[in-house]
This record gives C-alpha cells, sequence and structure tokens, in this order.
C-alpha cells in the first residue's frame, strides 16, 4: 500500500448483517444470546471474546535489528512495508469479527494468542516511532519534508492500534457483564455497561471509524441494557409487591381495605437458600443505568394513589403494619366514626408511620462498599421519592384535611395553635427521615396563615348561606310590625372594643328611634317600617348581616375588612339574584309582586342605620372610613316598586281587556250588548275583589289603598271614557248603563279589605274618593244617566257646581247631546254650559 493510503480512513470490510445461519441458531440455543429471538432478520454482533490479532513480532525484530544503521537504509521502504504489515493484521481484524460475531466460529486460543503479539507490537511501533523522531532532529537539516511524512504516516498507524485497543476494551466489558448477569451482580454488570458504553462513545468520536461495525456495537448496548432492565424490573417485583382488590376503586371503602403493601426485607434475603439480590444493589443498578428516578417515581405514585391519600381523606381508615418472617406489610384497617373529615394530627400520625415504614425497609439501606463511588454516594433516595411526591401529597393534606380544620368562629382561633404545632412535628419527622429539604414548605404556610384562610372561609360561607336564602321560597312569610325586634348579639363597648371578645347573645331593636325635646316628642314608631309581610329568608339575611358584621367587630384587621364588604357583596348579590332567579313567578303571581316590594322596602330601611352601630371597631381600619349602606338605599326602593309597579301594569292590563269585551256600552236596549256588558263589569268587580284578597295583609295599608284605588279608578275613568264617547243614549239605555254604574258604585268599596279583620275595614272603604281619583266624576256621570236638563244646570251651576268639577264643558254638552233629543230646552240648557 503507498505510504500516503491511510489518509482516506479506515475501512472495515467485517460483514455484520449477515443472516441467520445453523451456527448462530445452535448458539442461541446454548443461551449465548438471551434475546436472540426479539431480533428478526439481523444478526446481532456483540464483542464478547473479540482478540486484536496482529502477528509482525518478527518484523519489527528486523528493524530493531538494524536500528543502528538507519543513517545507510531506507527508512521510507522499511515504513512502507510497516504499514503494508498493518493493513494486512487489520484484515485479520475484520476476519476474526466475521467469524466471531457474524457466523459465530469460536475462536479463543487462536484470539489469545495474537492478543500477546498485538501488545508486543505495540511497544515495538513505540520504539520505533521515538527512534524516528530522534533521527528526524539529527537530520533535520537533510531531509525534514521526508521524515515528517514518515512519522505522519506512523501516527496514522497508531491511530488504528488505538481504535482496536479500544474495541479489545468493549470486548472485555460486554464479556464481563455477561458473566455478572448470569451471577447476578447487577451493580457490576452496570459498571460494566457503563465502561462498555464509554468505549462506544470513543469510537464514535472518530469520524474516519466504519459507520456499520458503530452501528451494531450500538444496537448491542442497547438490547444488553434493555436486558438487564428486564431482570432488574423481576428483582424489583419481588421486592416490593402489591395486592389490589379486582375494581382497584380508591373511593370505596371496601376496596381500600383490601388494598395491601408488601416490601421484603433484607434479612430475609440472607436466609434465603439462593439469596436474592439485596434491595440495595438493585437500587444502585438502576441508579447506573439512569432508571432509578423513573422506578421511584412510579413507586411514588402509587404509595401516593392507593396509601396515602386514602389515608388523608377518610377518618375511618388507618394504616396497619404487620411483620411476617420475610416481609411487612401495609395493609388498612377501619374504625367506626362519626367524623365526616380527618382531624389533621391523626392524618400525620398515620402519614408518618407508613413513611417511616418505607424509609426503613426501602430507602434507609447501606451502599455496598465494593460498589460505592462518587456517583452512588451522593444517592438520597429518601430525598429523591420526597421530591416526586411531596408537592401532591401536600396538596392533598390541605384540600382533604386542613382545610375543612379552619374554624368557622374566631372565638376557636386560638385552639388552631394546636394544628399549627402539629403540622409543624410533622414536616419535622419527615426531615429527619430526609423526605423533606429545610425549607418551610407550602403545607407549614397553609397552615400558619389561618387568619387568611379563616376570612376567606368565613366570607365563603356568609355568600353561600346568603344565595341560599335568596333562592329560597318567597312566599313563606313572616309578620312584621313597627314594634318587631330582630336578635342580634350585643354590641362591645367603646372601652372593651379592643378586647375583641363576643360577648353573649341579646335581643336588640335596631329600629327604635331617640327622642328629642321633650315637648316634641314624635310617636315611637314615626320611623318604623309599616306592618307588613316579608319573606322569611329576607328576615334571615339581614340577621346574617348583623351577626357577620358583629363577627367583624371581634376579628383581625384584615378579617375585618374582609368580613365588611362580604356584607356589602350580600346586598349586591340580593340585587342581581333575586329578579332574576324568581322573574317568573313575581311577574305571573300578584301575591309575590307584594311580598318582593316588601322585602326590598325592609332591606332599605335596615340598610338606612346598618353599619353605624359598628363604626367604632371598623371605621379606623376601612380604606375610605365609612361604614354605611345609605348608598344602595336608593337601589333597592327602585328594584322593590319597579317589580310591584311592573304588576300594577299587568293587572291595568287585564282589567281594561275584560272592559273590551262590553261593546263600548252602546245600544243596551239590546239584550245581548247589556249581557256583554253587565258581564264585563262583574269580571271586572271579581277581579279587584281576588286581588284584593291576595294583597290583603301582606301590602302595607296605605300601599295596598293606594294601589286599589289606582286600579278602581282605572276601571272606572275607561267606563266613563266609553259612556261619554257615546253620541246616543236612549232613555232605556241609560237606565242600563245606570245600573252597571251602580253595580260598581255599590261594590266598588268593598275591594278595598287591607285588613284581615272585617270590621277594621269599613274605615277604608269610607274612604274611598280618598284613593280613587275618578269616583266623584263617575257619581256625577250616574247622576247625569238619570237627571233632568234642569238638574243637570243646577249642577253645573255656571261652572261652579260639582259637575263642573267632574267634567269638562264639552263633555257635559256631548253628554247632553247624546242623553236629550234636539228641542229649544236642550239648546237652552246647552247655552248655559259654558
Amino acid at each position: 500500500m503507498p505510504t500516503g493510503s491511510c489518509s482516506t480512513g479506515l475501512a472495515f470490510r467485517a460483514e455484520i448483517w449477515a443472516p441467520r445461519d445453523s451456527v448462530s441458531r445452535q448458539a442461541a440455543r446454548q443461551g449465548l444470546w438471551r434475546d436472540w429471538s426479539c431480533r428478526v432478520g439481523y444478526k446481532r454482533v456483540t464483542l464478547s471474546g473479540l482478540v486484536l490479532v496482529v502477528a509482525m513480532a518478527s518484523f519489527v525484530t528486523e528493524v530493531l535489528a538494524h536500528s543502528g544503521r538507519l543513517e545507510k537504509e531506507d527508512l521510507c521502504t522499511r515504513i512502507s512495508r510497516l504499514t503494508q504489515r498493518v493493513e494486512e493484521i487489520k484484515g485479520e481484524v475484520c476476519s476474526m469479527i466475521s467469524k466471531k460475531y457474524s457466523e459465530f466460529l469460536p475462536s479463543m486460543q487462536s484470539a489469545q494468542d495474537l492478543v500477546t503479539q498485538v501488545d508486543k507490537l505495540s511497544d515495538d511501533i513505540d520504539l520505533l516511532k521515538s527512534r524516528i523522531e530522534s533521527e528526524v532532529r539529527r537530520d533535520l537539516h537533510v531531509s525534514t519534508a521526508e521524515f515528517t511524512d514518515l512519522k505522519q504516516q506512523l501516527e496514522r498507524d497508531s491511530i488504528v492500534l488505538s481504535l482496536l485497543r479500544q474495541l479489545h476494551e468493549f470486548s472485555t466489558a460486554i464479556e464481563e457483564y455477561n458473566r455478572a448477569l448470569a451471577e447476578k451482580k447487577y451493580v457490576t454488570a452496570a459498571q460494566r455497561l457503563e465502561e462498555a458504553q464509554i468505549c462506544l462513545k470513543l469510537l464514535k468520536s472518530r469520524k474516519c471509524f466504519d459507520l456499520k461495525i458503530l452501528k451494531s456495537l450500538s444496537m448491542e448496548l442497547t438490547v444488553q441494557k434493555q436486558n438487564i432492565l428486564y431482570h432488574l424490573g423481576e428483582e424489583w417485583q419481588k421486592l416490593i409487591g402489591w395486592k389490589f382488590p379486582p375494581s382497584k376503586d380508591i373511593s370505596n371503602l371496601e376496596s381500600c381495605l383490601q388494598t395491601e403493601l408488601h416490601l421484603c426485607t433484607e434479612q430475609s434475603q440472607k436466609e434465603e437458600k439462593t439469596p436474592s439480590p439485596s434491595i440495595s444493589s438493585v437500587l444502585l443498578a438502576f441508579s447506573l443505568l439512569g432508571e432509578l428516578h423513573t422506578k421511584l417515581k412510579s413507586f411514588g405514585q402509587m404509595l401516593l394513589k392507593y396509601i396515602l391519600r386514602p389515608l388523608a381523606s377518610c377518618p375511618s381508615l388507618f394504616a396497619a403494619i404487620e411483620s411476617q418472617p420475610n416481609i411487612i406489610i401495609i395493609r388498612f384497617e377501619s374504625v367506626m366514626t362519626d367524623l365526616e373529615h380527618p382531624s389533621p394530627s391523626e392524618v400525620f400520625a398515620k402519614i408518618r408511620l407508613v413513611l417511616e415504614v418505607v424509609q426503613k425497609q426501602l430507602l434507609d439501606l447501606p451502599l455496598d462498599a465494593d460498589v460505592e463511588n462518587e456517583k452512588t454516594s451522593k444517592i438520597m433516595l429518601a430525598e429523591m421519592l420526597g421530591d416526586m411526591i411531596w408537592e401532591d401529597l401536600s396538596e392533598c393534606l390541605i384540600k382533604n384535611c386542613l382545610v375543612y380544620s379552619i374554624p368557622t368562629n374566631s372565638s376557636k382561633l386560638q385552639q388552631y395553635e394546636e394544628i399549627i404545632q402539629s403540622t409543624e412535628e410533622f414536616e419535622n419527622a419527615l426531615k429527619e427521615m430526609s423526605f423533606l429539604k429545610g425549607s418551610t414548605t407550602d403545607l407549614l404556610k397553609y397552615a400558619r396563615n389561618i387568619n387568611s384562610h379563616f376570612a376567606n372561609k368565613k366570607c365563603q360561607d356568609v355568600i353561600v348561606a346568603a344565595r341560599n336564602l335568596m333562592t329560597s321560597e318567597i312566599h313563606n312569610t313572616v309578620k312584621i310590625t313597627p314594634a318587631s325586634k330582630i336578635s342580634v348579639p350585643d354590641l362591645p363597648s367603646p372601652a372593651e372594643d379592643d378586647k375583641l371578645q363576643v360577648q353573649k347573645v341579646s335581643t336588640t331593636q335596631y329600629n327604635e328611634v331617640m327622642n328629642l325635646d321633650p315637648e316634641n316628642t314624635l310617636d315611637q314608631h314615626s320611623f318604623s317600617l309599616p306592618t307588613c309581610r316579608i319573606s322569611e329568608s329576607v328576615k334571615k339575611l339581614m340577621e346574617l348581616a348583623y351577626q357577620t358584621l358583629l363577627e367583624a367587630t371581634t376579628s383581625s384587621d384584615q378579617c375585618a375588612v374582609q368580613l365588611f364588604y362580604s356584607v356589602r357583596n350580600i346586598f349586591h348579590l340580593f340585587h342581581d339574584v333575586v329578579p332574576t332567579y324568581h322573574r317568573e313567578n313575581l311577574q305571573k303571581l300578584p301575591q309575590l309582586a307584594a311580598i318582593h316590594h316588601n322585602n326590598c322596602m325592609y332591606i332599605a330601611h335596615h340598610l338606612l342605620t346598618l353599619g353605624h352601630q359598628f363604626r367604632l371597631r371598623l371605621a379606623p381600619i376601612l380604606c375610605d372610613g365609612t361604614t354605611t349602606f345609605v348608598d344602595l338605599v336608593p337601589g333597592f326602593r327602585r328594584l322593590g316598586t319597579e317589580c310591584f309597579l311592573a304588576q300594577m301594569r299587568a293587572q291595568k292590563g287585564e282589567l281594561l281587556e275584560r272592559l273590551s269585551s262590553a261593546r263600548n256600552f252602546s245600544n243596551m236596549d239590546d239584550e245581548d250588548n247589556y249581557s256583554a256588558a253587565s258581564k264585563a263589569v262583574r269580571q271586572v268587580l271579581h277581579q279587584l275583589k281576588r286581588l284584593g284578597i291576595v294583597w290583603q295583609d301582606v301590602l302595607p295599608v296605605n300601599i295596598y289603598c293606594k294601589a286599589m284605588g289606582t286600579l278602581l279608578s282605572t276601571t272606572i275613568s275607561e267606563i266613563i271614557g266609553r259612556i261619554t264617547a257615546l253620541e246616543d243614549i236612549s232613555t232605556e239605555d241609560g237606565d242600563r248603563l245606570y245600573s252597571l254604574c251602580k253595580t260598581v258604585m255599590d261594590e266598588g268599596p268593598q275591594v278595598f279589605a287591607p285588613l284581615s279583620e272585617e270590621n277594621k275595614n269599613k274605615k277604608y272603604q269610607e274612604e274611598v274618593p280618598v284613593y280613587v281619583p275618578k269616583w266623584m266624576p263617575f257619581k256625577e256621570l250616574m247622576i247625569m244617566l238619570q237627571a233632568s236638563l234642569q238638574e243637570i244646570g243646577d249642577r253645573w251651576a255656571d261652572g261652579k257646581g260639582p259637575l263642573a268639577a267632574a267634567f269638562s264643558s264639552s263633555e257635559v254638552k256631548a253628554l247632553i247631546r247624546a242623553l236629550f233629543q234636539n228641542t229649544e230646552r236642550r239648546a237652552a240648557a246647552l247655552a248655559k254650559i259654558k
């Protein structure tokens, strides 16, 4: 081969993808290749017995024999011969690889002989290289270029030998790996596999190496890694076992009781006739292979799901530890309890017990002295497992345990110190077991931040309770009077305000008024809400508001501010929820509309004074220093008024619709027309009476009378308008119209029955003209239907009589023309109407 031929790279020609043959199948049957069946179509090449074959000892001896006469010999010729022999050796190595890993032919003895020759050749080349370097220095002025080329050629030959040496180390590592794996020395096997990996990386760093061989070696290394992982997985299952119920449903108590965790002990492994590898060796092997994190994470997730989470969420479950000769068993036991949620201290104790067993049997194991190194000595198994599960575990403890331990009353906050202390002790115990690091975790921060959590929970409970009251039935009512009282706790006096102590509950009347000057004393109920009926839920809602504000006066500043604004949110919520949630009933049912009106007025009445009772405690800590709710009063008044007016419009529409069937009260001499008009009038009166009964004892008397008076006035106004619009009214028509009006006049006052006691309603029935603006014009119309021209003129009285107060001159003239024929007397009467 020419001197510069090595610059093209090393081209190994060993065929590594040969198809299967009988020799390879026989080798597989003998157990030389454990996973032969998983490699279909390709031959798996291993370097379990590779020996570098080089036979140049005699040639090097000859070179060294003439080393004293290098000045006289042709070094170029000798180096060329050396290069040619290196290529021959390379061919023999390729042949050996092919026979060993493609054709699977045994050649152990010849390989061992060639190893000795290669080592001797390597020493000879080093000696020759040094001699050439010294010769080049001496004769540098003669043949610098020639000696440089010779040196480069020799360096390329040295590279070939170093690559062959790496192949030898790879082969040795794989051989030792196979022996260790067969003896179940998994840590040693993992170390040899790691050494083979390093050799392969060095080979890959040489860009001139044959890619086919590299691919085969990489595949072999991958297969062997999966092989050892498979064996380690089997050992792991022997050391750590789970027993699950068929359903694996952790939400079912019966399923939890059938769940068990089995941990094999180190002592039991030593007592076996054919001892299994220790837990520590299995874990170290996983660590060397880079799979320890994955294995521990899988175990941690199962431990959390099937053991720790049920203990944290179910108060009746307890962990039972059973020690047997070979294993430690963790299972569940159930006890009867009335608790809906477990107490934090019990949960911490149960979880601590389980983690102590796991830490002792699995995570706190001594390292093997013969395999401990810088990498494995830094492994902290408990810390690794803690990092993997602590975030989920702490979240589980907070959601299933600590949340429900937050007190609902500020007086119980002092008792929560015990829970904070138990939380600290729990974390310290985990730190001693190395599950946690030194910093404070979210669990302890949550427990210490009790004031904020108490305020948030209290506010949430208040809003939830308020919304439940708002969505309850409106028609369940209670009667309130000016003398009604609301039960709320006593407020702390200014001198005791800083003590923040809850005082005993007493009955306090918040709507009482203060006296003015003695000679000008007002009635004690001057500013009281009138008698009416309100929803029971609204009364409870106001009591809730007072109770919450009182709770704010005995709480911390942060909590007090949150509670104060929670009360404001209650009323904002009422403004949005009630009209929406009860919209359909408020539109269809007059009684509910009246009750809702009263509810809004009741709340607005209390909002006028709500807050000033608590100003001594709350005003200094509020941003604007204002504890009033007066700004909400107009909104509630408008809310109640709009709802009731909408119902009034609906009732007015129904009355007018019924009167529309009266055929305009024309041609009353016709029986059908009269019958229709009479029916319409009676339907209207019936509707008014029914509405009066529905609103009876519900609306305040003044509101009731105004509402019924407005509706009756609307009915009368419509009748007056229809009759005055008639162009011709015969005598018979007039009599029948009078009869219809007389029915309204007689039965109309009966709709005024605001009170359930009948004898008390006469007062309001006698005051009908006060509430019905069209009552007097209606009476004048009835008189005109039966009066003569002279009587009509007298009642007009030159525009000063009662008729002039009820009707305009044009309306009176129109009625005269409709009632009387065109005569001189009618003309004279019309002339007087001005």
